[in-house]
């Protein structure tokens, strides 16, 4: 198991998003949240920007719908050409039905939780999903602190994974930089998402290969 990078252009340059992506081109993917001022409380991009950023993007795009409906958008997002894209728990009707659109679309299907959702209702879905993500802040916002509370959370997911035999991974968003990235790997999240830890570096190749080498040090 890797450990990948995933930047979150919530911390970019809105108004120079095209360059903005080339600067995390070492990445593993580029992490986009779409919020809809109704799920969060807070309002950023939608399906023509995504679909612009898919056309320019160096990397793949890892869609995260922080979205009331998320049943209803996800596939859109799919059919835009991301090439992953995670709903959240909350937020759908019938996760496992928009997990199976997704898949047959041909796109990595995610299922998101908030801070608060117990995973332990979701350990019998995981075969369903190709990853889970552990929010490690309340979502809404960057430069959030991370919640070391999640971290039992991301074990409990892990372990379930390991005994079902299955090949999902677990993203964490909110907080990660290097002070915490290999508190995360430790517990068994692989995929890291970087706001400001990436866009704030006067270097963000080098960011994100810092970030990679301390979670891979990590991971077991």
């Amino acid at each position: 198991m890797d450990a990948l990078i995933h930047p979150s252009i919530l911390s970019a340059d809105f108004a120079n998003l095209a360059a903005e992506l080339e600067r995390v081109a070492d990445a593993d993917m580029v992490h986009v949240d779409v919020m809809d001022a109704h799920f969060v409380p807070n309002l950023t991009l939608g399906l023509p920007v995504v679909e612009r950023l898919v056309a320019v993007s160096p990397r793949p795009l890892d869609v995260h719908l922080m979205v009331t409906d998320a049943d209803r958008w996800a596939p859109q997002y799919a059919e835009l050409g991301a090439a992953s894209v995670t709903i959240h728990a909350e937020a759908s009707q019938a996760p496992i039905r928009t997990a199976r659109e997704l898949r047959r679309l041909g796109v990595r299907a995610g299922l998101a939780l908030r801070p608060a959702t117990p995973v332990e209702p979701f350990l019998p879905l995981l075969a369903e999903i190709d990853m889970l993500l552990v929010m490690t802040v309340e979502p809404g916002f960057g430069g959030q602190s991370f919640l070391d509370s999640m971290l039992p959370k991301i074990r409990t997911a892990r372990q379930a994974i390991r005994e079902q035999d299955l090949d999902v991974w677990i993203q964490v968003d909110g907080g990660v930089s290097e002070e915490t990235v290999a508190r995360a790997a430790e517990a068994g999240a692989n995929v890291m998402v970087a706001g400001s830890a990436v866009y704030g570096a006067s270097d963000a190749g080098a960011e994100i290969a810092r970030l990679r080498k301390l979670a891979g040090a990590h991971l077991h």
